[in-house]
């Protein structure tokens, strides 16, 4: 396709997107909401403008978090790693959003691509935290205590990831759905969940340079998405019950 007409696609794929835009769920914190979304939806379009399947995307992603996260473990806490390792998720994450966006406007969804999208989200949702771990280990400078904080981010991502998935599929079962509210109060559920958002968890690696620092926002993360998900797995229980 010559630049002229890519240029036209995107732009008019770019337009769709944003007069297509779904509600976000009622459990998005404010990064994934706000920033990831619109950030997909740059990425969707400019896939589109270049024929790229929505299968393709979900690859393009996994390649840029398993990257980010094979890096982690293989090499030393610097600040030039950190803004790597950060650039490489939080681009994999947007190519995350950008996969479904791309499949809707190509009219291509499928229960195969949705299935593929939720194995890599599940295989780096466990092999990041690990991946750290190994990297501490391998070069960290600081005491062992402190391998506690990735391995347990390691368990309670696997079940918060789990758990989502399931309840988001029994609720589809008895035909209901959960979506944000509307206004300042969705805003301000937004915002109170950014601690447990994985946009922000990509963010936090810029400031692997400093071990102390970051493995104290880090933990930080790490026990707010713990008391969410102790908090989430009662609600969704008493939900279904």
């Amino acid at each position: 396709m010559p630049p002229g007409e890519r240029s036209r696609s995107y732009r008019e794929a770019y337009a769709r997107l944003v007069a297509a835009q779904k509600t976000a769920a009622r459990g998005a914190p404010a990064y994934s909401r706000y920033v990831n979304r619109r950030l997909g939806r740059f990425l969707a379009a400019w896939a589109y403008s270049r024929g790229l399947s929505p299968n393709q995307v979900t690859g393009l992603s996994a390649l840029a978090t398993f990257t980010g996260i094979a890096l982690l473990a293989l090499l030393p806490q610097t600040l030039w790693l950190g803004a790597v390792v950060a650039a490489l998720l939080v681009l994999g994450y947007a190519l995350d959003s950008a996969d479904g966006q791309v499949a809707r406007l190509s009219g291509t969804s499928s229960q195969a691509g949705e299935w593929l999208d939720h194995v890599v989200d599940s295989t780096k949702v466990v092999t990041l935290p690990l991946a750290l771990l190994v990297g501490l280990a391998r070069f960290g400078e600081l005491g062992d205590g402190w391998l506690l904080i990735p391995l347990l981010h390691a368990v309670v991502g696997t079940v918060l990831f789990f758990a989502m998935i399931l309840t988001e599929q029994m609720r589809r079962a008895r035909g209901t759905t959960s979506v944000a509210e509307p206004g300042a109060a969705g805003r301000l559920r937004a915002l109170l969940l950014v601690p447990t958002d994985y946009g922000v968890l990509c963010v936090s690696f810029l400031l692997l340079g400093f071990p102390l620092v970051f493995l104290s926002v880090y933990g930080l993360l790490v026990v707010c998405t713990t008391l969410f998900l102790v908090a989430a797995l009662v609600k969704w229980f008493r939900e279904l019950a």
